[in-house]
């Protein structure tokens, strides 16, 4: 049951396509750098976020969900950006920005403008939340350390793809300075 339960979590959408895979990986290291800083941000001066934000929606314990905002954000992030524990981080980022498009909307209405970066950071997480990391993250690597079957065989080659490029250019080269020294 636990090891069903963690394969599943770990578990990722294996479109083989390099490009596809790349993509994926590119988007989520950049999610998990860009919003690390709003969890600083929170924990830089706590009291007036739980003030300007969380009291403004009329959340319990101000303080408590404020902490709870910020090291979600600061765990959460770094998880994102290395594919580790994906899902979950991104499920805990989702929350966060859904919570901060409440308070937008109760501050501002439907305003574009107020919505639309917790929007599109919703958005992103909610994919990673849904699809996973990827074939390029840690999660890949553990799941087939785990389960060396639960990864297909064209899954397993895009994640070799890396070390056969680096050799295929290897390879390039020295035909290439063999050719100029004859």
């Amino acid at each position: 049951m636990f090891t069903s339960l963690t394969l599943q979590l770990l578990k990722s959408s294996t479109n083989p396509g390099f490009w596809s895979q790349s993509a994926w990986a590119v988007l989520r290291v950049c999610l998990g750098i860009m919003i690390v800083h709003n969890g600083l941000d929170k924990l830089a001066d706590i009291p007036s976020f739980a003030e300007a934000y969380v009291k403004v929606i009329g959340l319990p314990f101000p303080i408590f969900f404020s902490y709870v905002a910020a090291y979600t954000e600061l765990i959460g992030a770094p998880l994102l950006a290395i594919g580790f524990l994906t899902r979950p981080a991104a499920f805990g980022l989702f929350g966060t920005m859904c919570v901060a498009m409440y308070h937008h909307i109760l501050v501002a209405g439907l305003s574009i403008p107020y919505l639309e970066l917790s929007g599109v950071y919703a958005a992103c997480f909610l994919f990673f939340t849904v699809n996973g990391p990827g074939l390029f993250s840690t999660d890949a690597l553990i799941l087939n350390w785990l389960d060396s079957n639960a990864l297909s065989a064209k899954a397993k080659q895009v994640m070799r793809l890396e070390r056969a490029l680096n050799s295929a250019g290897a390879e390039a080269a020295a035909v290439s300075k063999q050719q100029a020294e004859q």
